[in-house]
């Protein structure tokens, strides 16, 4: 697992994730593994991702075979993309929708989080999607960083060292978060 934050705060939206890749019991931080960056960029949007550690080859993969750009703009429009990301996961990637037999929906088996112009966003495994007004936090330490985000949020400090508080904090607390973090930052327009 991995531990993913974003934060909008004085016009601008930060993204970060932790690069741990962890098998079982192994860690390898990014010294070891040169693929370890859980953000990718889709046009002006970017997107972190926790969860199975395919997941940004897939979402590279699935978004450079689209005939048309993905908006990513609204709740709705975010909310068609996961719905046919599904529908590309189980048919060109193989898979495994079940994760309980209490779900209401098959899960997409991971999270994303979104940060552009228009704002942050969380899309959930069932695909529910959601837009947030300060941060948020998925992934093994999310309550670590969230819990350190809330703390330092009305001080001084800015979206993206908002950010690194809380990857620096699950990465000191979570065995599956570690360092080098990453973060990317975007101006967002007036609403």
């Amino acid at each position: 697992m991995s531990t993913i934050v974003v934060v909008r705060k004085n016009g601008i939206a930060a993204i970060g994730a932790d690069t741990l890749t962890k098998i079982g019991y192994t860690r390898q931080s990014a010294k070891y593994v040169t693929n370890s960056s859980k953000i990718i960029q889709v046009g002006q949007t970017y997107i972190a991702i926790t969860g199975s550690g395919c997941g940004p080859l897939i979402l590279e993969r699935f978004f450079s075979q689209l005939e048309a750009q993905p908006q990513f703009d609204s709740l709705q429009a975010i909310y068609e993309t996961a719905r046919l990301l599904h529908i590309a996961l189980k048919g060109d990637f193989f898979l495994n929708p079940n994760e309980g037999t209490d779900a209401a929906f098959e899960s997409s088996q991971f999270q994303y989080q979104i940060a552009n112009s228009h704002g942050i966003f969380g899309v959930y495994s069932q695909r529910a999607v959601e837009e947030y007004s300060r941060f948020d936090g998925s992934g093994s330490g999310a309550d670590i960083a969230l819990g350190a985000m809330h703390a330092v949020y009305d001080s001084d400090l800015t979206a993206e060292e908002i950010a690194r508080a809380g990857l620096m904090a699950a990465a000191e607390f979570d065995d599956s978060t570690g360092e080098p973090i990453e973060i990317k930052t975007i101006k967002l327009k007036p609403k």
